[in-house]
């Protein structure tokens, strides 16, 4: 599954994007892959929230379409969007 990280959650991150590999052996949902990405990013870069932080409070996309859900299922190749809230407009 690729993950792509906008705005703050990029920085909490330290990256752009990653793939992620997902537990084949059962279901995988939104709330699972969030603490998989938190157990792969423990420590933010210097000057940085931790990822969790961002991770409560953000949005998502799943293949382009809102995820709102923390118990939606995500599939094996999707791409998961993790949009930190915006200022502006």
């Amino acid at each position: 599954m690729l993950i792509r990280y906008f705005a703050a959650a990029r920085a909490a991150a330290g990256t752009e994007a990653e793939t992620l590999a997902v537990p084949a052996d059962r279901p995988c949902t939104r709330r699972d892959v969030e603490a998989l990405l938190v157990r792969a990013h423990p420590q933010p870069p210097p000057g940085q929230p931790p990822l969790a932080e961002v991770l409560a409070r953000s949005s998502f996309l799943l293949d382009g379409v809102a995820c709102p859900d923390p118990d939606a299922p995500v599939p094996a190749g999707a791409v998961l969007d993790v949009l930190p809230p915006f200022s502006g407009g």
